[in-house]
């Protein structure tokens, strides 16, 4: 049992974490991040012992203000109606603040994963793992529609993703984690983000022959996307948008706000965009943590 969590949750209430997903989209990482920040936490527990659990940490004085457990498709017989059930009953229960965290990805980083790691997938029949992933994402399907928070961990390195599930785990017991991520359309929205900008009708500097080979981290680039007029109004109007949303999601429980920035690759306006924002943002928002990704913007 790791150390008590504090100062997380509203006074006389605990909180219960539920974590489920997809098998190799990253939940022993999420699980290893609030186990880190002091939660209890328990890895593959059958979902009709969940009141259980919540039973015994409740009783006494001296059990733990945070519990963390993690449901997925190796107790696959304790799937479908029955683990919605459950689920539903934990959101009845007074006293507790509960959250379900959805872990997600998209099947190429899935694949990717399962070979790189040599290991079977679950629910895999005659090792067809990219059929098993595809089975699990439709029985989750409902699970996901009841999740208060989806996490899209494609494309990200292991390094990437422990230090993400690290933020979200903090944002539990402390201030509200606002993610930016940049991306490019053509290589597909991101599946967890909650406000989505679309920054296409700049002028693209893909077709400028010297700025192609750069990316918005360059300071070309960022002088030809930011230095037009339009660009200039948008980041004004935005920026007061989000200062304006922010404080009201925090005060209505929200710990975690992630907002998609999208251009055609990915590699010049959304990161130049993404990028100014963020310092907008730190500026007029000190009671945030940000936390950013350029998703694309190496492709």
């Amino acid at each position: 049992m790791g150390e008590q969590a504090t100062g997380f949750q509203a006074p006389g209430k605990r909180r219960i974490v539920i974590i489920t997903g997809l098998s190799g989209a990253g939940k022993s990482n999420a699980l290893q991040a609030f186990e880190d920040a002091g939660y209890f936490c328990i890895d593959n527990l059958p979902p009709r012992m969940i009141p259980a659990v919540m039973e015994t940490t409740a009783q006494g004085n001296g059990g733990p203000d945070g519990v963390v457990v993690v449901v997925d498709m190796r107790g696959r017989r304790y799937f479908g109606e029955e683990l919605e059930r459950n689920l539903e009953a934990v959101e009845r229960e007074k006293g507790w603040e509960h959250s379900i965290l959805f872990i997600d990805s998209d099947d190429p980083t899935l694949v990717r994963r399962y070979k790189e790691s040599r290991r079977p997938h679950p629910a895999a029949r005659n090792g067809d793992v990219l059929e098993a992933i595809r089975r699990e994402r439709r029985d989750l399907a409902n699970v996901r529609e009841m999740a208060d928070l989806v996490v899209d961990t494609s494309g990200y390195s292991a390094l990437d993703t422990r230090l993400r599930f690290k933020k979200l785990a903090e944002s539990f017991s402390s201030r509200m984690t606002v993610s930016l991520i940049s991306f490019g359309f053509k290589h597909g929205t991101p599946l967890d983000v909650d406000t989505l900008l679309d920054v296409r009708f700049l002028p693209n500097p893909h077709y400028d022959p010297e700025l192609r080979p750069l990316t918005g981290h360059d300071a070309p680039v960022r002088e030809a996307v930011l230095g037009s007029k339009d660009c200039q109004e948008f980041l004004e109007k935005t920026g007061a948008l989000l200062s304006f949303l922010i404080p009201r999601y925090a005060a209505e429980g929200k710990t975690y706000f992630t907002v998609g920035i999208g251009c055609t690759g990915g590699r010049h306006r959304s990161v130049a965009i993404t990028k100014e924002l963020a310092t907008r943002l730190r500026q007029d928002n000190t009671e945030i943590d940000l936390f950013i990704r350029h998703r694309d913007a190496e492709k």
